[in-house]
Formats: structure tokens, C-alpha cells, sequence
């Protein structure tokens, strides 16, 4: 089944992983399979994964001697394929459009859905969430995760409605949402759009899936394994920048101010490149949700794994 969508920053995702035939590639995304293609074409073979259950149908029809897809979370590869075991490894986080555009899935405000926003099929929703958690800890998943100003506000408000009728469906939570922000008053972004992110991620876990993810990498790669992970907001590309900037041994200098801080282990990744690669003008032309992504990649060393959290 061809894929639905064209994944961002295919080509740069590739040339960051050089694959090349008889190597090993984990793609701990693998959505509707986009990267996969791309990597398999280089005559590479990819293990995937997916805690989506919905993703397999677009893994038919693919090289079944140089593919797998194992339906788990890519924060457990370590334990499935072991230490120093693959050549290379991406990561695309957070939703993809694919299911965004599936109103049933319920992470769209723009269509609507049942409240659901769950990646997998288990575990609290989006809904059990809004009609349930206290008060003080919903406005901090959405300050926090949503980096929404006005989330108290919101609060305050969704918890005098549920008090009556709880919130089942997304353009009903939406459209609360944006009358009690007091409409959109020249908005370039929906009011409920900060909202649903934080909603999003505290429902699947996100930042914490993400953060066990890179240290499952620093396991499964081998010396020389490159690594190019994709991010789409600023919470997650730092979590990304600052993880691989430590393991690369990029730790301030300090100043008169402040004292240098104490040398770690030996660096187990090398930085592929200063910085992010964003898209070209083009590949934002062609695919507006592409203008936020964010490329950061890095070479696994020989040096052992850190062994503590950095």
C-alpha cells in the first residue's frame, strides 16, 4: 500500500542516515511507512516500530526479507533488539497528519471526533483527562505541555462546565475553548490549538516516551550508527538538543560567574552538524505542516553507554 502522506524531511533524514545495503535501520516511527520506503530503497533493511496498531495495513507489500514491524513503543527498541545491534535509527515525533486528518482518532479541533487523541489503543483519553483530572494539575498540563498563557482560565471554566455535562467530542471542547478565550479577535492560530497539544501529549506521554527513546538509542547503535531524529515543537527539539549537546560533551565552560561543571564520560555521540536543518522553501510550499519541523542528527561513538540519565 503506497503511503498517504510524504514524511518531512525525507531527504535530509536520509542523507543523515547514509544507509547502504547490508546495513540495519530502526525506524521508531514508522506511521504510514514513509522514511521505511526511502531507507529500503537504498537496499537497507529496516526494523520498525509503531504503537499505533492502525499503521500496519501500510506495511503490505514491503521487502519481506529486509523488513519487520513490531508494534510497541520506540522507547522498548533496547530491549527488543539488544545492545550495539543496528546501523542507524530515526525518530519523527508527535502526531502525524495521517492521523490527524482521521477525525475518529479525535486529535483534530478542526474536525469532529470523539475526545479520544490516544496513539495506541489503551489507556486514559483525552476525555478522561478534561472531565477527570484535578483542576490544578489540568492547567498545568496545559501551561506545560501546551505552553498555554491562559490555561487557568480555560480550566476554570471547562471545570464549571463538567460539573453539568462532561466533554465527549473535539469541536465541542474546541469551540468551549475558543468562547472562553473570547473568540479568535484576529488570532493567526486557533484558540484551542496550544490546548490540544498539551492535551496530546499528556494523554500518550510524549516527552517522557521521548526521553527513554534516546537513551534506548545510545544502546542499539553501533560505533558509527547515525542517528537523525525530527521534532516539531520547541519542547521537544530541546529535549533532542539538549540530550544530544551532553552526550557529545558540549557542557558549558563556565565563567567567573560560575565554575565549569565536572568532565562526564566519554562522548557517545558525535554531532553530525551544529545545530538544525529545517525544509527548504519548497518542501514548505508543497507541505505547509512542514514549516516548524526541526532535523537534528549524530554519530554514535565507540564509547560506552552513559550510565546515568544526563
Amino acid at each position: 500500500m503506497s503511503a498517504p502522506h510524504v514524511p518531512v524531511l525525507l531527504n535530509e533524514v536520509v542523507n543523515a542516515l547514509s544507509p547502504a545495503p547490508g546495513q540495519t535501520v530502526a525506524d521508531g516511527t514508522f506511521g504510514a511507512g514513509g522514511y521505511t520506503r526511502a531507507i529500503l530503497a537504498t537496499g537497507a533493511s529496516v526494523i520498525a516500530f509503531d504503537r499505533d496498531p492502525t499503521v500496519r495495513r501500510f506495511a503490505e507489500g514491503l521487502a519481506a526479507d529486509r523488513f519487520r514491524l513490531v508494534e510497541g513503543r520506540f522507547s522498548e527498541m533496547d530491549t527488543v533488539l539488544g545492545e550495539a545491534s543496528v546501523d542507524g535509527l530515526t525518530l519523527d515525533i508527535g502526531v502525524s497528519s495521517m492521523q490527524i486528518d482521521q477525525a475518529e482518532r479525535g486529535f483534530s479541533f478542526m474536525n469532529d471526533g470523539p475526545l479520544d487523541m490516544r496513539m495506541s489503543a489503551d489507556g486514559p483519553t483525552a476525555a478522561d483527562l478534561v472531565n477527570t483530572a484535578d483542576p490544578v494539575e489540568l492547567a498545568r498540563i496545559l501551561f506545560v505541555y501546551g505552553e498555554e498563557r491562559e490555561s487557568r482560565r480555560i480550566v476554570r471554566a471547562i471545570a464549571r462546565r463538567r460539573a453539568e455535562q462532561p466533554f465527549t467530542r473535539t469541536l465541542e471542547l474546541a469551540e468551549f475553548i475558543e468562547k472562553a478565550l473570547g473568540g479568535r479577535r484576529g488570532a493567526k492560530i486557533h484558540p484551542a490549538t496550544r490546548s490540544f497539544q498539551g492535551l496530546r501529549i499528556a494523554v500518550n506521554e510524549e516527552l517522557a516516551e521521548l526521553e527513554a527513546g534516546l537513551l534506548a538509542a545510545e544502546h542499539v547503535l553501533k560505533a558509527g550508527g547515525r542517528l537523525a531524529i525530527v521534532t516539531f515543537h520547541s519542547l521537544e527539539d530541546r529535549i533532542v538538543k539538549g540530550f544530544l549537546s551532553v552526550r557529545a560533551g558540549r557542557t558549558p565552560a563556565g565563567s567567573r560567574h560560575a565554575p565549569p561543571r565536572a568532565k562526564g564520560p566519554a562522548p557517545s555521540f558525535d554531532l553530525l552538524f551544529n545545530g538544525a536543518q529545517g525544509p527548504t522553501e519548497a518542501e514548505v510550499a508543497a507541505n505547509p505542516r512542514s514549516r516548524s519541523a526541526k532535523l537534528r542528527a549524530a554519530v554514535r561513538t565507540e564509547a560506552p553507554v552513559w550510565r546515568e540519565a544526563a
